[in-house]
């Protein structure tokens, strides 16, 4: 930043008035950057900043992991590192390779549920609906990887769930190296699942039967970092998964 000064003269009081001189001649001040990680500069452009739904309650305090707890049966991992830094959820394997579910304590019936996720490019991960303690659910697929599928329904250890396709390419509605907004609805008995990816609709799925474990017609939300190994290649070294909201509607 110059310190340089211009001076203007002030008749009014018969002296010296000192103004910068950016401001003497009307040129626009720059406006103030923020850092990112690494100490680089964060990209501005339209992020709006983190936002909350009207109707929606968030059940990530941006402080800690209350209301939340690690899934120590799912076949995925059962020591992922989930720890909170700036206000994030910030997930990785650990040990490298394994993976896992990070499961809210309370139970959910009928619901919608809000996220802005910024995973790094080549992770999976996932949003579990309606979870059992080991992660068996109906899974929104967010497999950002190449050939992966956002916003896709899947049955997570469930059997039967089939015919899910998507209303519209994630890729159209993505942004890459941004943050984004996935909301999942699911409601009735026989799950109707319908997903929106930055407010736009990718999926609207209705289940033939309840394929839930168990009949079950609630359970928790998770949130999942999918293992990997040398056969099946869905995590890259050092990377991770961001949270930065995580919020619910209950419906009726």
């Amino acid at each position: 930043m110059s310190k340089s000064l211009a001076f203007a003269t002030c008749a009014a009081i018969g002296g010296l008035l000192l103004i910068p001189a950016s401001r003497a001649v009307g040129i626009a001040q720059a406006p103030a950057t923020t850092v990112g990680q690494a100490g680089t500069p964060a990209p501005t452009g339209d992020d709006p900043g983190p936002k909350i739904p009207d109707g929606f309650t968030s059940i990530f305090n941006g402080k800690d992991l209350s209301g939340w707890h690690v899934s120590k049966t799912n076949h995925h991992g059962t020591t992922p590192d989930y720890h909170v830094q700036h206000g994030l959820i910030v997930g990785t394997q650990n040990p490298q390779g394994k993976g896992g579910i990070l499961l809210t304590d309370k139970t959910y019936k009928n619901f919608e549920v809000y996220l802005e996720i910024k995973p790094d490019w080549g992770c999976d991960g996932g949003l579990f609906l309606r979870s059992t303690e080991k992660g068996e659910a109906y899974q929104v697929t967010l497999d950002y990887l190449p050939g992966g599928s956002m916003g896709g329904i899947y049955g997570e250890n469930l059997k039967g769930v089939t015919g899910a396709k998507a209303v519209r390419p994630w890729q159209e509605v993505w942004k890459r190296e941004a943050w984004n907004s996935v909301r999942a609805r699911i409601e009735g008995d026989s799950p109707h699942i319908t997903v929106w990816i930055n407010d736009q609709l990718v999926m609207d799925f209705t289940d033939s039967a309840n394929h839930a474990a168990n009949n079950a017609t609630d359970g928790m939300i998770a949130i999942q970092m999918h293992f990997s190994d040398e056969k099946v290649k869905r995590w890259v070294d050092g990377g991770f998964w961001r949270w930065r909201v995580i919020a619910v509607k209950e419906l009726p």
